[in-house]
Formats: structure tokens, C-alpha cells, sequence
């Protein structure tokens, strides 16, 4: 998995890019504060190599925590900046840092 930031000059965005090596699944999506967990807000497309990759806009100066969804389980990036525990699912969430 991965994480690639791009920040622009002109707007204080930070082009993220998501790529999720993940060839024998069927879909896989990105949910995290920056789109309410919302599982059908941010799906990645998937590439002819079988990696599925997404960019989204987000504000820099901000954290925000996020999971990968693979075809229904969720899964988390080991590029992540750092990691809370979410006491909701029991489990932690990724954290990246803008």
C-alpha cells in the first residue's frame, strides 16, 4: 500500500493519493473523516496490474484517520503516518498527517 502527497502552490490542498495493491479483489474504497466513513464516497479504481488507486483533495494543517475497505473488510495501510485506536470498532484507525 501506499501514500503519495502532492501539495499545491496555488491552494492550501494537498493532492493524496491512495494505491492498494489488491488483484483478487473486487473493489476497494477508502472511508475516513474527510468523507464521513462514507463507503461508497471515495471507491478506487482499479488499474490493469491490479493495484486500485484514488486521489482525493484534502486541506492541509490537518490530520485526518482513515481504513481501506476490501471487499467488505476493512484493512489498514502500514505507510500511514501514525495510528489511533478507534473504541468504536475496537480498533485502530490509519492517521495521515497534512
Amino acid at each position: 500500500m501506499a501514500i503519495k502527497k502532492q501539495y499545491l502552490k496555488s491552494k492550501p490542498v494537498c493532492k493524496v493519493t491512495f494505491s492498494v495493491p489488491a488483484e483478487e479483489a473486487k473493489s476497494v474504497a477508502v472511508v475516513g473523516t474527510f468523507n464521513e466513513w462514507n463507503t461508497e464516497a471515495t471507491e478506487l479504481k482499479k488499474l490493469k496490474n491490479g493495484t486500485f488507486k484514488g486521489t482525493v483533495d484534502l486541506a492541509k494543517d490537518a490530520s485526518y484517520e482513515f481504513r481501506y475497505l476490501i471487499d467488505g473488510t476493512y484493512a489498514n495501510d502500514d505507510q500511514a503516518d501514525s495510528y489511533a485506536f478507534n473504541a468504536y470498532a475496537g480498533e485502530e484507525n490509519c492517521v495521515i498527517t497534512l
